[in-house]
């Protein structure tokens, strides 16, 4: 039983697709920015460098402005490095499986949160869709959280680039951040549910990157790229 499982273990890696880039390092192809009107077109997503920046400093009068990637992702492996700044205290996050609904102006899905001046936080769960708009890992009736409800055991390189890797496989999620497991959670009883189905999100959607409403923000994403999961 052992020798076949790990047979069919391999079979899943060799009918994985191939890693695809999602940021070509100098141009916004195949990204869009959508956000309330009056945000949208203030600049506070760029490339530098070779990198993805959210900038916000000194202009917090701002509401929730995502930076979404074309295309249609469900059960997939997506790695990424993220770099926070020290002058930031602002709050972003990696939506995934996650739908822009233009008549709400506002992005349905789960997000697995960034959050570097709590960065216990760092590879948690929370939801942003409508109904829900909740910590989703671990489990909690809002936004709100402390430090004792987040992982034992985590690791952030302030204002270094840090690895982040996310699974994505049926109901289950989960994170990595610096090769430390943050998540590791069936969450098909949120993910499947009637909200979550009405809005077309959890099972399948988008990818995005978030700079949280109201925030000073500057964070910068590199080296994005993504597989698909038989």
């Amino acid at each position: 039983m052992r020798f076949a499982a790990l047979i069919l273990v391999f079979a899943s890696f060799s009918l994985a697709g191939e890693w695809q880039s999602l940021f070509d390092g100098k141009s916004f192809d195949g990204w869009r920015v959508e956000a309330k009107p009056a945000d949208r077109n203030r600049g506070f997503w760029s490339v530098v460098d070779g990198a993805i920046r959210a900038d916000s400093m000194g202009r917090k009068d701002h509401d929730y402005v995502w930076l979404i990637r074309d295309g249609e992702f469900a059960d997939f492996e997506l790695h990424l490095q993220v770099r926070d700044y020290p002058e930031s205290t602002g709050n972003s996050g990696v939506q995934i499986r996650s739908r822009w609904d233009a008549a709400k102006e506002w992005l349905h899905g789960p997000q697995v949160d960034i959050h570097p001046p709590t960065p216990w936080r760092n590879g948690l769960i929370y939801d942003e869709t409508w109904e829900a708009r909740r910590w989703i890992h671990p489990s909690l009736p809002n936004w709100d959280i402390a430090p004792e409800q987040g992982p034992s055991t985590w690791t952030w390189r302030a204002g270094e680039w840090n690895q982040m890797e996310i699974l994505c496989r049926g109901g289950r999620i989960t994170t990595k951040v610096n090769g430390v497991v943050i998540t590791d959670k069936d969450l098909s009883a949120v993910l499947f549910d009637e909200a979550h189905q009405n809005h077309r999100v959890g099972r399948s959607g988008q990818i995005a990157l978030q700079l949280h409403t109201r925030d000073e923000l500057k964070i910068e994403f590199k080296d994005i790229r993504i597989r698909t999961l038989p």
